[in-house]
């Protein structure tokens, strides 16, 4: 089976955390943090920075690990890394999604996350958050 190694960020703002509505492929309309491919070469937290800022058009900052997810799909296993971080430059911008929402954090579950990411919210959910 396939690995895909990716980045996410859990980003946010006060009590409240950004989710973000996928707009293409095979999951579409399914609610994730966002993020992308590791490039060669490319550490989690570099790929993270990189990847919201084609995605959304913002610079984040203040990344600090929070966990990594080994999902498996179908037809692919999901190697995510996840860092915790807040926007520090520039206005959130859609590109490669369709929605993004701001949750707050005691009302995760306000949206459908897809598997691989509700292992983030369960965590995010959890004591040690």
């Amino acid at each position: 089976m396939k690995t895909l190694h990716v980045a996410a960020a859990i980003i946010v703002d006060g009590n409240r955390i950004l989710a973000a509505q996928r707009g293409y492929g095979p999951m579409a309309g399914g609610w994730e943090f966002p993020g992308g491919k590791l490039e060669t070469g490319e550490t989690g937290w570099e790929a993270c920075v990189r990847e919201i800022r084609e995605e959304l058009e913002v610079t984040v900052g203040d990344g600090c690990h929070f966990v990594t997810v080994e999902y498996d799909y179908p037809d692919f296993h999901l190697s995510m890394e996840c860092f915790t971080c807040r926007i520090v430059d520039g206005t959130l911008h859609l590109h490669a999604h369709s929605h993004l929402r701001w949750v707050q954090k005691d009302n995760l579950q306000a949206v459908h996350w897809l598997p691989a990411d509700l292992e983030v919210v369960e965590k995010l959910e959890g004591p040690l958050a």
